[in-house]
């Protein structure tokens, strides 16, 4: 949208805390939490910035902030809309409370086609929902162009020693991750560890060092200057983690042993990593789509990520086999962003 439109002024607005940060890193022109979804809030939001068009990202509506926008013939769009077949969004209460919010859209891109249908039975109307995939895939390729060589963590870090990336790993990930690692040093006596926790707690990190303590295995922090001889690189930072899975022979994908949901398994899989987690993979698509196509293993417990490990780093071709499936599947898929903003420019005429 920047690079097609310069005169156009972009407003990025966000609720959760989390993308606070996410929000410093994007070229727009305004960028604030959103208010509450009250009336006068929203009156007052719409009235400072008085849009041409409104997109809405994923399924988050605002009711309020639909009937205000509505009110004064704002376009309403979504882009990359997806809704779990288990969403409770499907449920009564939020059908009541939500369906005129997406009856009200006037354009909508689907991640796929049975979300499409999903969100039909949301109340989107079927005359204005088409399929234009999902933008992450586009996200994370971008990304993974990195160069290595000018980068300067990965400089830093880069070396000839097999290495597990292992990212937003919560404590109970890390106990099957940590088991299966020991063991499969028993064959790769070289093999290291690159961890970033989801939490950066002193209490974690510290666990996380008292575990390699009594494993016999050094450890350094990510910005130390022996970090790239250690067992053990513990990032003890944000922000950085997309680009360290350039690193990773394999990569390990933190919140399938954990209620909070797997994380993203894309970033890895641009890198051309395979990827291993938790079982608790069931509401991602991506897993499921990495899994269909043999790039990614969902493991119950340390035997079997300790088998899974073991066989990728001593038949490193079956490694590289599993890594680059996952590599064209996101190439693959690409060609979202493009589409999306063909959906935007529409609203905008």
């Amino acid at each position: 949208m920047r690079a097609q439109h310069r005169q156009t002024r972009l407003a990025y607005t966000f609720f959760s805390p989390s993308a606070e940060e996410f929000s410093r890193s994007l070229d727009v022109d305004f960028r604030d939490y959103l208010p509450f979804d009250t009336a006068a809030a929203m009156g007052a939001a719409l009235d400072a910035l008085r849009p041409n068009a409104l997109v809405f990202s994923k399924v988050d509506v605002w009711p309020e902030l639909v009937r205000q926008a509505k009110r004064r013939s704002v376009p309403l769009g979504m882009i990359s809309a997806t809704l779990s077949a288990g969403s409770s969004r499907r449920g009564t209460l939020a059908n009541l409370v939500l369906r005129d919010s997406y009856a009200a859209l006037d354009a909508v891109g689907a991640v796929d086609e049975a979300d499409a249908a999903r969100l039909v039975q949301l109340g989107v109307r079927s005359n204005v929902i088409s399929v234009t995939g999902d933008t992450r895939f586009d996200q994370v390729w971008q990304r993974a162009q990195v160069d290595e060589s000018a980068s300067p963590l990965l400089s830093r870090l880069a070396g000839e020693r097999p290495t597990i990336v292992a990212g937003s790993t919560w404590p109970s990930d890390e106990a099957p991750l940590f088991g299966a690692f020991e063991r499969a040093r028993s064959g790769t006596p070289a093999l290291r560890l690159i961890i970033a926790p989801h939490e950066t707690t002193p209490e974690h990190l510290d666990a996380i060092t008292r575990w390699a303590t009594r494993a016999r295995l050094t450890l350094a922090r990510v910005d130390d200057a022996n970090a790239a001889a250690a067992d053990v690189v513990l990032v003890d930072r944000f922000g950085i983690l997309g680009e360290l899975y350039a690193l990773a022979d394999v990569a390990f994908v933190g919140g399938g042993f954990h209620d909070a949901g797997l994380h993203s398994v894309l970033e890895p899989a641009a890198f051309g990593a395979p990827v291993m987690f938790g079982p608790r993979h069931h509401r991602s698509r991506d897993a499921a789509l990495l899994i269909e196509a043999g790039a990614a293993l969902a493991v119950t417990d340390v035997e079997a990520a300790a088998a899974a490990l073991t066989v990728w780093f001593t038949q490193p071709d079956r490694c590289r086999e599993a890594g680059s499936r996952g590599k064209v599947l996101v190439e693959r898929n690409r060609g979202a962003a493009e589409r999306s903003l063909r959906l935007v420019e529409r609203l905008l005429a």
